[in-house]
């Protein structure tokens, strides 16, 4: 199947019962069981929902994987995978990621002996000289958060050679524009919130995999600590991403046509927006995204906070807050919302700015998006 009709129809088919076309919510805490052991498959909502299961279907054909894993969120997704080193590992990270993922790792994982490496790795070779048979994770996002920047996942795991698994948090991309797995990763990481779900309703998370080995650590580890979503919750997602094809679309397009409009403009510095021509990663992501994708960071030329907050509060479509992927476009201050966690000093040092706002463009129309902002940066 190719992509747009997966989102419809992969893993999913109507309730054998009653003819549904939409998978029902399996809203119980447990089922029966005919002698002790023997049952339909499902036991124990923790372990098993039929409502799950059908999204996790999906998600893997998404990804074209074999085996996907719900969680209660990106995070909970993210520890799961963290779960499975042991102290003394060591995990080599992107320097320019998601401040959630950076606190999970440093303020959590490095108390339990895991030692951390934030890198620049829009050079692939700069991972050469760090691993070593210490190194269990090697872990991407691309495009990053909030800089957009975008990094060569194929040559990340040429230079790895199987020494340590490649994870890919895709949640920027989606699985409409990119699929790390068929790049050679061996894990891809989506926050569901964001474009799966697209609605901005539902907290979410989900791994996907191929090597079984593998999904049945993560499958244990999802039982064993329970961070599970609920069916409402899985439910919301398999909605949302039957539309993700037609929003994605829309979305890139504003985004492209928003991103050369802020080119132009006076009070601007620098925009980051991996479908301009300029961008330093442009031709990687024109061979292995689909499409740029929908996020756009800008720095202002008078670059303070002051500047910078006085935009976020003269918006009237772009709504000041947190997340992103939804149908409605937001803005947001990275250095005091979604990347407050990391230190300063290092927000520096992967060339944050106090100024920088990030744009999650939706699927409005791109005229008045852009009215909107214009406005905004003038005022």
């Amino acid at each position: 199947m190719k992509f747009e009709t997966k989102v419809i129809h992969a893993g999913i088919n109507p309730d054998p019962s009653t003819g549904a076309i939409m998978t029902p919510i399996f809203q119980t805490s447990t089922y029966v069981q005919s002698k002790p052991g023997v049952h339909n498959g499902f036991a124990y909502a923790r372990g098993q929902n039929p409502t799950r299961k059908v999204l996790e279907t999906n998600l893997a054909s998404l990804e074209n994987g074999k085996y996907g894993i719900c969680f209660g969120s990106g995070l909970a997704a993210l520890d799961a995978i963290l779960k499975l080193l042991e102290p003394g590992d060591e995990i080599i990270a992107t320097n320019d990621l998601y401040g959630g993922s950076y606190r999970l790792m440093v303020r959590l994982y490095e108390r339990y002996g895991i030692k951390m490496h934030f890198v620049d790795l829009t050079d692939p070779d700069n991972i050469v000289s760090l691993i070593n048979p210490k190194t269990k994770i090697v872990w991407l996002e691309t495009p990053t958060n909030p800089l957009l920047n975008i990094i060569d996942i194929k040559a990340i795991v040429d230079r790895t050679k199987s020494r340590a698994f490649v994870c890919v948090d895709n949640t920027f991309a989606s699985p409409y524009l990119q699929n790390p797995l068929d790049l050679g990763a061996d894990i891809v990481l989506h926050s569901a919130t964001k474009y799966l779900g697209g609605h901005s309703d539902v907290i979410h998370g989900c791994v996907i995999v191929n090597n079984k080995e593998l999904a049945d650590k993560l499958y244990f580890i999802q039982n064993a600590a329970g961070a599970i979503p609920g069916p409402q919750d899985c439910f919301l997602i398999l909605r949302g991403i039957k539309t993700l094809h037609v929003r994605m679309d829309r979305a890139c397009e504003n985004a492209q046509y928003i991103a050369n409009k802020l080119l132009d403009f006076d009070l601007i510095d620098k925009v980051y927006y991996p479908g301009l021509t300029s961008h330093k990663g442009h031709e990687i992501a024109k061979n292995q995204m689909k499409n740029f994708g929908a996020m756009i960071s800008f720095d202002l030329k008078e670059n303070t906070q002051e500047s910078a907050t006085k935009i976020m509060e003269n918006t009237h479509l772009f709504s000041l807050a947190e997340s992103l992927g939804g149908v409605e476009s937001l803005i947001g201050h990275p250095a005091t919302m979604t990347h407050a966690a990391i230190p300063k000093e290092d927000r520096e040092k992967m060339g944050m700015s106090d100024s920088l706002i990030r744009l999650s463009i939706g699927i409005e129309n791109k005229e008045d998006l852009w009215q909107d902002l214009k406005v905004a940066i003038e005022s």
